[in-house]
Order: C-alpha cells, then structure tokens, then sequence
C-alpha cells in the first residue's frame, strides 16, 4: 500500500487510505468516457454508420477533437490558477461533472441520418468537461503521498482507470453490442434492453452508461479525499488567479528544464493524443470492423493496458518517471510504424507479404492480426506514458503552485493536439488516404521523444 505522508500547517489533513483510493476512483469513474464513447464504441460508430460517407464523418470527428483542444487549451491554465486561489477543488469538478453527465445522455439521440451538429456539439462539451476536472484531480495528488510514490500512485490510478474502462467494454461487446444482420450479440443473446443494433442503439447507449459510471463512482473522491480549504471569494480569486498565471508563465522563463518539459509533453502528447482519438477510428476504416470487432480490440489493448501501468509502476519507482516514458515513447513510435504500414495482404510497407484469405470469424486476415499484434505495443505504453508524465510534474513542482503548473500541464497536452488531428484531416483530405493523414503522428511522438531526452528530471533541477 502507499505510504501516506502528513502534511502540516496550511495543508490538508494527511489522506488516509479511504483518501487515496477515493483519489484513485476519479480515473476508474472517467475512463469509460474515453474507451467506449471517445475510441472503441461511438466514435467508430459516427464514422462508420451515422453517415453514408465514412472519409468526411472522419473529418468531422477529427475537427470535433480539433475544437476541443483548442477551448481545453485555452482555459485549462486559467482555471487551474483560479483554483489555486480559490482553495478547493471538489467544487469545480462536481461543476463540470453536470456538464459532463448531461452531454453524455444527450448521445443517445445520435441516431443514423440524424443531423451530425449534435453529437458533435455534445461530445466537444463532455471533451471540454472531462479534461477541466481532470486538471483540478491531478493538482491534488501531489498532496496525497511522499514524492517518491508519486510515480506508483499516478500509474496504479491509471491502472484502475482502464480496469473500469474494460469492464464497461467488456459489458456493451457482451450483453448491448449485437450484428445488425443476426441481431444477437457475441455470446448469441438478444441485446439488453431490446437495443436495435440497425439503429445504431448499441453504440448510442455508451454515452448514458459512460455518465451513469461516471456519477456513481466519482463519489469516493468527494467523500473521502482530502481537499484544500476554501481560500478567496471566486471574484477575488479570478483576479489573483490570472495574475499568478501570468506570474507563472514570466516564471517559466527562468525554470527552464520545467518549461522544456512541457514543451516536449506538448509535441508527444499530441501524437498520443491523436493515436487514441484516431485509431479505433482507422481500423473500422481499413478492415470495415463493426462494434463487435472494434469493443474485442478495445478490451484486448485495455487488458495490455492494465499490466503495463502495473509494471510501469514499479519501473518509475526504481528508474524514475522520465526513463518510463522515454521507454513508452518508443514502444509508441513502433506500434505506429506498424499500424500505417499494414493493409491486405502486407505489412511493414509490403516487406512482410500476408496472406490474403480470410478466415472467417473475428479478425479472419492476417493483416487484421498483425494490425492486433502493432496494438499490444500501444496497449503496453499509452498509459504509462501519460501516467509517468503526470508524476514527472508533480515531482518537479510544490503543493502551492500545483493547481496552476498542472492547468499548463493541461495547456501542453492541448495547446497544440489540434494540430495532430488537423493535420490527419488535412492530409487524409487532399490525399484521400487516412494511411497517410495517420503517419502525420510520427512527426509528434518522435520529436517529443528528442526533446524529452535532453530535459533533466526533475524538472525543476539545474
């Protein structure tokens, strides 16, 4: 179990350990948004079936994903200095939480035909939401335990994220998910609920699922984990809150390896970005995957998920949070090298001919396998290098300046993440290829990884 540290004076109480798994519950509570709706289940689902245009839906996703960025990137840091002021951060989060829920339900209106404003407008304001309450939930774990068990909390958190995030997986490809032609799902039940696979149900049930998820099991975090008293009335602390970030942002002019930092977290993250947003997406575009082949996918990356957060865990104890994601990075940079250069018949730019016979059954080519083997690789390291990049902050800042470092934090994963999917959009339009719209992340991971190497650790050390 973690080690607990007691904080004196101005701080909270130390958390104890209700505390510290009430903390850890916020990620097992949001995951499911960000596994079946954002990647495995809705978003294939809009590019694939709620229009009759599969190259332009994957435009129109990629440009959601574009304006969220922006709007998160914009006003992450100035909220997370306003919270700094402000004192507690539970309000805020149980503020965007409504937002959040609401949004969510309103999916369930996403049906084939309908017009695509609104599930678009309803998934930039769940996007925008979900990653608001997350700055205010990462700038209170440095309050949680001593600094060297940063790395083996941020991880295991992240661990549980996606052991919540697969179970919901797991229940919609099992018991909601079904064949359009046959109507039963994988196990040959009729769905839950009477759901209309042809309709598109299936998939549209994951966003009231995600917001149910997300209201039950965030309660542990505000019941049980410490928060910081209330500090200035909200007037007040918008004033000081934006002084202290433009303070703050003077200030990373002389905390250089901070700011190199997040400039390297700023280019990598984007590919990441892009590579969770995008490749469930790519998938059902290259082998035709429906629900059912995409939700099998999802859980399998999310099972390798779990392990590697586990194992990452313990290596950014021993070796430390930068060497983890150097290690993640690479593991990412080859996984995506592999995935844009397998089709039918090939893979590793045609280098390693495949046969083209099918199978039948799920995942019958052996493309579709080699495409499976490239997701292991992601599976293993996009959480430890979000994880790991998390704790590298935290240990390179104090408990006071968290809330407005980890709102830049925020900044850097968003302020420039529309460019990867921007330029996906782009390239995937003039060339007609989303292959080639899908090398474009190569260009983010690699060079966050140059930069990174020559940032120290901490960041904050000369």
């Amino acid at each position: 179990m973690l080690n607990r540290i007691d904080w004196t004076g101005t701080q909270p109480p130390k958390a104890t350990e209700k505390g510290i798994w009430g903390w850890m519950f916020f990620d097992w509570a949001a995951q499911p948004f960000f596994t079946v709706v954002t990647t495995f289940i809705f978003g294939p689902y809009f590019v694939a079936r709620l229009t009759a245009d599969p190259v332009s839906a994957q435009t129109t996703w990629s440009n959601m994903a574009t304006i969220s960025s922006v709007i998160i990137a914009v006003l992450s840091p100035v909220l997370g200095s306003i919270a700094d002021q402000s004192g507690s951060r539970k309000p805020w989060i149980g503020f965007f939480a409504v937002i959040k829920i609401a949004s969510l339900f309103c999916l369930w209106f996403a049906a084939p035909g309908s017009p695509v404003l609104y599930p678009v407008i309803f998934m930039i304001l769940a996007s925008i939401s979900a990653e608001f309450s997350i700055v205010f939930n990462d700038s209170m774990m440095p309050r949680l335990v001593p600094r060297d068990e940063i790395g083996k909390l941020s991880n295991t958190a992240w661990g549980l994220g996606y052991l919540g995030g697969m179970i919901v997986l797991i229940s919609v490809v099992t018991l909601l998910a079904a064949s359009p032609e046959s109507g039963k799902t994988i196990l040959g039940l009729d769905p839950l609920f009477g759901l209309d696979p042809k309709t598109g149900e299936d998939a549209r049930i994951t966003g009231p699922i995600s917001a149910v998820w997300y209201l039950i099991f965030i309660l542990p975090m505000f019941l049980f984990t410490p928060d910081v008293g209330r500090g200035l009335p909200f007037r007040t602390a918008v004033r000081s809150g934006l002084r202290e970030l433009r303070n703050t942002l003077d200030e990373l002019k002389e905390r250089r390896g901070i700011l190199k930092f997040l400039i390297a977290r700023m280019i990598y993250q984007d590919g990441v970005n892009g590579l969770l947003i995008l490749g469930g997406v790519f998938a059902a575009g290259m082998f035709g995957w429906a629900t059912i082949e995409i939700g099998i996918y999802g859980i399998i990356l999310n099972v390798v998920a779990i392990l590697g957060c586990l194992v990452a865990g313990r290596i950014d104890k021993g070796i430390g949070s930068k060497a983890t994601v150097v290690i993640s990075l690479t593991m990412l940079l080859l996984a995506t090298v592999g995935i844009i250069s397998t089709g039918p018949g090939y893979t590793l730019f045609g280098l390693m001919p495949l046969p083209t016979a099918d199978s039948g059954g799920l995942f019958g080519t052996a493309a579709e396998k080699a495409y499976i083997l490239y997701g292991l690789l992601i599976g293993l390291a996009f959480g430890p290098v979000q994880a790991s990049s998390r704790s590298y902050l935290a240990r390179s800042v104090s408990l006071e300046e968290a809330g407005r470092y980890f709102g830049i934090y925020a900044l850097s994963g968003r302020a420039t993440s529309f460019m990867a999917t921007l330029l996906f959009s782009l390239v995937t339009y003039m060339s007609g290829s989303s292959r080639l719209g899908m090398s474009t992340l190569i260009l983010f991971l690699a060079g966050g990884l140059v930069l990174l190497i020559r940032t120290p650790y901490p960041a904050d050390r000369a």
